[in-house]
Formats: C-alpha cells, structure tokens, sequence
C-alpha cells in the first residue's frame, strides 16, 4: 500500500482533502492532509511574516516527524509551489509527485510570476499597499461544482501574501524523482495550468485530463482517488 501526502492550494485547508482520503484509506493505504500555516484551523496563527518556506517547512516536517519513506506527494494548484521546495529537502523519502492543476515553478519564479499580468500585477499592487493577505477567490470563479460552493466559500480563508510573492529556490530535486505525472481540470479555464500541462508534457510527466472544475478533490474524489492510486 502507498504513503500519499495531499498538499492543498491557497486558501484551503485539509478539509478539502477529505473525500479522497476517506476513499483511499478505505483502499489501504495510509494518508497525510497537513494544513499549511496561516490558514483554516491554523489561521490562528496568521502573520505577515508566513511565506513559501514557511509552509513549505510545514510539509517538511509533517514527512520527517512521521518518518515518511516512498511518499507519493500530491500539490494542488499553489500546492505545486509547495511540493517543488518540499522535494529540495525531502527527495529521497519521495516515490512520485503529482501536480493537481498546479502551479509549476522553475528556479526563481514566484506564483504571481506564473500568472497573466493583470493578475500579477493586482497581487504587486497590494503587497506595496501593505496587505498581509490575498483574500479568498469565489468558488464560483473555479468552477467548482454548484452543491459545494457555498461550503468551499464558508470554509475558505485569507492566505499570506508572502506565500505568493517570494521566489522559489530549486536545484532539479523535483526533476530527479522517479514517477511524476500532471493531471489538468478541464472544466477550468487557466493559462497558468495550460503552461504546467505543456510544460509536464515536454519535460515527460505523464500526464492526465479530467471533466472537472479546478477543486478535482471536491468535483470527482473517485476519479481523482484511482488517478493517484495509478501515480504510486
């Protein structure tokens, strides 16, 4: 049976996890959901100072602490971010990653360097205007299937901006891991995740196309659950 370690995005929490890891513990195997710092049951400890490394060490340590070996890591959207600095620190306790409709950074880009200018730029503007946090988008602007939105929009919290704006520092640890693989939500419009699917198919991840807004975890848990069951 496998190790997963499911990373969310921005502005949720492990709960977004929970239909996939009830499904895949049901199948066997053991599953880890840490919620990154400053956000949902740990926005009590929100501060302007929480950045990538912040809650890149959050993942860290969640694998060191449980002595996690042959992990498959999982990163959601932002999460891509994560997972890249996690697999830095973490690459030999690491069997596959997976890129969920994520961010896909190479040395030195930020998030807001992956998005469109006019995104990029909104993010810039509020930084210098001295905002700590972004707050959270809609869920209706993800697509995320009508039953759940309300519920995604009430249990959604302001994330750092820090997490947002400073650059990643990779080496080619991520590149080096033996599986990797792409999935892309087809229901959700995105050049930033339609440059990770291109960027995953030149550089040979397989890859993985699903009818499913952006939260694939809250729109399809089954399918998402035997796509990762096949990434281990």
């Amino acid at each position: 049976m496998a190790t997963f370690v499911l990373v969310h995005g921005a502005w949720h929490g492990a709960w977004c996890w929970r239909r996939v890891a009830r499904l895949l513990a049901a199948r066997g195997h053991e599953v880890f959901t840490p919620t990154l710092t400053g956000v949902a049951e740990r926005s009590h400890l929100l501060t302007p100072d929480i950045d990538l490394d912040t809650q890149i060490l959050d993942v860290v340590n969640a694998m060191k602490w449980q002595e996690l070996k042959d992990v498959v890591l999982v990163g959601h959207s932002y999460g891509g971010m994560v997972i890249s600095g996690v697999a830095e620190t973490m690459e030999n306790a690491i069997a596959s990653i997976v890129m969920l409709d994520a961010f896909f950074p190479e040395d030195g880009q930020s998030l807001v360097d992956l998005q469109p200018p006019p995104v990029r730029d909104a993010f810039l503007a509020a930084e210098r205007g001295g905002a700590a946090t972004m707050p959270p988008r809609p869920a209706a602007m993800f697509n995320v299937n009508e039953r759940d939105r309300a519920w995604v929009d009430a249990q959604c919290t302001p994330h750092p901006i820090k997490c947002f704006t400073q650059k990643a520092v990779l080496t080619g640890a991520r590149e080096r891991i033996g599986k990797r693989a792409y999935i892309r939500a087809a229901g959700y419009a995105s050049q930033p995740f339609d440059q990770g699917m291109a960027k995953a198919r030149a550089n040979g991840l397989r890859l993985y196309e699903v009818a499913a807004g952006h939260d694939v975890m809250l729109d399809l848990p089954e399918g998402l659950a035997e796509i990762l069951e096949e990434a281990a």
